[in-house]
């Protein structure tokens, strides 16, 4: 079977790392807080082109965390997108905010026309969370637009999207803040769960590193009310010294995948990124009709190819979203709730060999 992600394979290349980093942190006596997620921290910083990262629990505590540091009231609106996980529309209520909702382009992304259209009518709306889905890059010239000309607050998810680029310049880098994680099938993935909010602000870096500390300034003194979420020394042993250091390796191996699905999958559509974005393909997406999606992942099943579907259902129809939970729908998401409807995920991860990408190519032209 050809998997989704292929952690087997990983973990013949990562072994021998990862257990001397095991064997480094419990020589130190120390798990929590320590140098290795100093270190990993530091490294990461440098990589994304930022000054400050801070480590934690996961990808959805980073966007919560980075939205409470940048002062985000109860009750004030953040436009985002329908079509992400559904933790993306889940920090911005537990960090008190209101979702409000727009239209997807045909690539899965934030339509950035519709959010102009919706923040020139509600001047209200000063925070923003977008999402560079499926590691297929906004354009950050049109989010940075939106930024200048609304006085944006920005939380960039890049959970997705780690390394990709649009016009030379790193996603994450627009906003006053961006969330990552790190969950194991991420591009830069733990052997567990963890996340990191980056930023070139060092008073949210301040306040963030006391938020997932239980809000600490200081040992056993809580300025506010915090979390538990720490990226143990572990887990950043582990990414710094086995995982980081191929990042950029297994990217490029994405990038050839997805260049010969661009290629070859022909009349099946894809999402077509733009020619001045450098995705780095945590998913690849392919659009079927609606009526035959079960179908024809149950014929890529039968050829020996697993596949998903990211997301079936739009976050604002979600049944939790119905429980007393305030939220708007500021444009129809009619082109979400197509995409939703048609959505297939091919494997894509850096332990393909071409013989596994020939069948996937073979089994999606069957009929």
């Amino acid at each position: 079977m050809i998997r989704q992600n292929d952690f087997t394979r990983q973990w013949q290349v990562v072994e021998p790392a990862v257990l001397a980093a095991a064997r480094r942190v419990g020589a130190s006596g120390r798990y929590i807080l320590g140098q290795e997620v100093e270190r990993f921290e530091q490294t990461l910083a440098s990589m994304w082109g930022l000054e400050q990262t801070v480590g934690v629990g996961n990808g959805m505590d980073a966007l919560e965390i980075g939205l409470r540091c940048l002062d985000l009231k109860a009750g004030q609106k953040v436009l985002t997108t329908p079509f992400s996980a559904f933790a993306t529309t889940l920090a911005i209520l537990r960090a008190g905010g209101v979702p409000v909702f727009v239209d997807v382009d045909d690539n899965g992304n934030i339509d950035l026309e519709q959010c102009r259209e919706v923040l020139s009518r509600e001047r209200s709306i000063r925070f923003f969370v977008p999402v560079h889905l499926y590691g297929n890059p906004l354009d950050l010239e049109k989010l940075t637009g939106l930024k200048r000309d609304f006085d944006l607050v920005i939380v960039e998810d890049c959970a997705q999207a780690i390394g990709a680029k649009h016009g030379g310049q790193n996603v994450g880098t627009v906003g006053q803040a961006a969330a990552t994680s790190f969950y194991p099938t991420k591009n830069l993935g733990a052997l567990g769960d963890g996340g990191a909010l980056l930023t070139n602000d060092p008073r949210v870096a301040s306040r963030a590193r006391a938020l997932r500390n239980y809000g600490q300034s200081d040992l056993y003194l809580h300025d506010e009310l915090g979390l538990n979420s720490r990226l143990d020394e572990l887990h950043a042993a582990v990414l710094s010294d086995a995982l980081l250091p191929n990042l950029e390796r297994w990217t490029e191996t994405r990038r050839k995948v997805a260049a010969r699905y661009l290629r070859d999958l022909h009349p099946i559509r894809t999402i077509k990124p733009a020619p001045s974005a450098e995705p780095v393909w945590h998913l690849f997406p392919i659009f079927v009709d609606a009526a035959e999606r079960d179908n024809t992942r149950e014929r890529l099943l039968g050829c020996g190819v697993a596949s998903g579907v990211h997301y079936p259902r739009l976050i604002p129809e979600q049944p939790a979203m119905q429980l007393s939970v305030s939220y708007e729908v500021a444009i129809e998401p009619s082109n979400g709730r197509r995409l939703a409807a048609s959505e297939i995920s091919l494997p894509i991860h850096p332990f393909l060999r071409e013989d596994e990408v020939e069948l996937v190519v073979a089994s999606c032209s069957r009929q």
